[in-house]
């Protein structure tokens, strides 16, 4: 049977669309930060929950050693199940799918607190087919734990010169799809590409990335790695980039202060 991917030998497991899922329509809420922090620090955790940034992500991937990631695994369960986050939208990053972290990351997390959690960011999606296993693997967890089957949504990152290329089919993949970030730091190491600084805004597959997302569903989209490198004067002295759309993604709070600020959207941005 031939699948949404094209491969007649890919297995048909049910997904979020053939469990009978409703097609979702993209949020109408505004998330113009996120705030990040390591799944495996529990106080960390907490000082995100309690910030005024519009999106926490608690991350089992870059910001977790090898030796912390298994344990981190309950500690981020916990805070997602314990925390008071406000009405934030509340997601985690597993490790990527080809790492031999990654089913137990999905697993353990969703099951335990899958009824808390709003969405999975996933990293280094490269094509369809990876955002179609993992829609896959949550229905089937949604199944068994008795959630509603497709209310966890997926953000995925897009930190290769292959996903660029597929971007409009990730947009596409699923009912599921929240968000596509750009990674620019992974993206630059993938096609041999050094940092030029504030240039950075102007990479023409940043501006492709947005583009085919919001051709594709006209939703968030999202550049994570530029607001660690970018000042404050920056957004004074080029007003011009604060029309960026999306989110930003921060590690700090006083850099979330910093772009939520920037990126406030006016009244005449916002309404339909």
């Amino acid at each position: 049977m031939t699948t949404g991917s094209g491969s007649p030998n890919e297995p048909s497991a049910p997904s979020a669309a053939s469990a009978g899922a409703p097609v979702l329509a993209p949020s109408d809420v505004i998330r113009r930060s996120e705030l990040t922090c390591p799944g495996h620090s529990a106080k960390m955790m907490a000082h995100a929950a309690a910030s005024a940034a519009d999106q926490v992500m608690f991350d089992l991937e870059d910001a977790c050693a090898v030796s912390q990631k298994e344990a981190a695994r309950a500690t981020v369960a916990e805070a997602l199940n314990t925390l008071d986050f406000g009405g934030k939208t509340r997601t985690f990053r597993p490790n990527a799918i080809a790492s031999r972290f990654f089913y137990r990351d999905l697993i353990t997390v969703v099951e335990a607190a899958g009824r808390h959690l709003d969405g999975v960011v996933i990293p280094k999606v490269d094509g369809p087919a990876d955002v179609l296993f993992v829609d896959r693997f949550l229905t089937q967890i949604e199944l068994q734990m008795g959630y509603e089957v497709g209310i966890i949504r997926i953000e995925a990152l897009i930190e290769s010169a292959e996903a660029v290329l597929h971007a409009e089919q990730i947009a596409k993949a699923t009912p599921r799809m929240s968000g596509l970030i750009f990674g620019l730091v992974d993206y630059a190491g993938d096609i041999g590409a050094r940092e030029l600084g504030a240039e950075q805004f102007f990479y023409y597959n940043y501006a492709g990335a947005i583009a085919r997302w919001r051709h594709a569903w006209g939703s968030t989209a999202s550049g994570r790695s530029i607001p660690h490198r970018c000042r404050s004067s920056t957004l004074l002295l080029h007003p011009q980039r604060r029309r960026l759309p999306g989110l930003s993604a921060c590690s700090t709070p006083t850099r979330r202060q910093m772009w939520k600020a920037a990126w406030a959207p006016s009244f005449s941005t916002t309404r339909w």
